[in-house]
């Protein structure tokens, strides 16, 4: 194959960034000497310009109803116009019909209902965006619908969760056809962390709750995120925010519902959990990068939090050996 044709497919009320984590990766992996190359396209209906969700218009590269195989990879993206595209039979049908001669099928979140209502779902477990996936499940009961993890790979078909999964999607897609070499480089590129593997949850600890909505809390709170490995004892924490640890204690449980200490473990925990499951550093270079004292440490945080020791995790959720 002299190129890896590759056609995105929009509709109005389409994510843009859908779109674009998915262009621009493979664009920068191009630049980066790809061979063969991605040539990529957006189809469109009727090759128009669509309404994007931003409000910006993106114009079709493509139109939808001519464009033909064989493809390389088929992306359907999402947005709020989702559910119009999944009623569209003509979008339906043409997606059905290139997904038949496409060497690969994948979603960018919502995108996942169109796929759906092609059919391409059906006996499949697929993901979509967390806010979106009870509709999905109850709309497509042929559909195991997982909402967890950040992509999903089944079979020939992959579906992203939302928005910007695209991104650690696209970058297994590149792995897959040039090797890890070319996709750390595209990483880089995009100054993004390496991609994150497929298992890996959707929401995490700082995304799962509401923000801090005391303002010394939000502040403490994103310095525990960027020093994991440094000093994170309520007194350090105490002296950076300028008050006594029995107010940075009272403001943290009446803000998270958890003292600092304990939000501090829970952190490091879920960092060694991202570690262990996307590289191959040893339990003891996890426990040191994530602020654990020593493995022990670490395996009395993980058997706390998740019922199971770091080793046995990482086994259990498909990460790399040490």
């Amino acid at each position: 194959m002299e190129e890896r044709v590759v056609v995105l497919v929009g509709y109005d009320g389409a994510e843009l960034l859908d779109i674009a984590c998915v262009t621009t990766s493979l664009a920068t992996a191009n630049r980066l000497g790809a061979s063969p190359a991605y040539t990529v396209a957006v189809a469109t209906p009727g090759g128009r310009a669509i309404g994007c969700d931003s409000g910006l218009a993106l114009q079709g590269q493509r139109s939808l109803e001519r464009t033909g195989g064989p493809l390389d990879t088929l992306v359907v993206s999402g947005g709020f116009g989702h559910e119009a595209a999944a009623a569209n039979p003509r979008i339906v049908g043409h997606v059905r019909r290139l997904a038949r001669e496409s060497r690969r099928v994948a979603s960018v979140c919502t995108g996942a209902t169109v796929l759906a209502a092609a059919g391409l779902l059906d006996g499949r477990r697929a993901t979509t965006h967390w806010r979106y996936a009870g509709r999905l499940a109850s709309g497509y009961p042929e559909v195991t619908v997982d909402p967890g993890p950040i992509y999903i790979r089944d079979g020939n078909v992959s579906t992203a969760a939302g928005v910007t999964s695209a991104l650690d999607l696209t970058l297994a897609f590149i792995e897959e056809d040039h090797g890890a070499e070319l996709a750390r480089a595209v990483a880089r590129g995009l100054v993004t962390y390496l991609q994150r593997p497929g298992n890996q949850a959707q929401m995490s600890m700082f995304t799962a709750t509401p923000a801090p909505r005391n303002g010394l809390v939000g502040r403490a709170v994103e310095h525990i995120a960027g020093h994991l490995d440094g000093d994170l004892t309520a007194t350090a924490l105490a002296d950076r925010a300028g008050v006594s640890e029995r107010q940075l204690t009272r403001l943290f449980i009446e803000d998270l519902g958890k003292p600092p200490g304990r939000f501090v473990r829970d952190a490091r925990t879920e960092a060694a959990a991202h570690l262990l499951t996307s590289t191959s550093l040893t339990v003891a270079s996890v426990a040191a990068q994530c602020g654990f004292g020593t493995a022990e440490t670490l395996r009395q945080a993980f058997v706390g939090r998740y019922g199971t020791p770091p080793s046995r995790y990482r086994a259990a959720h498909g990460g790399p050996a040490a």
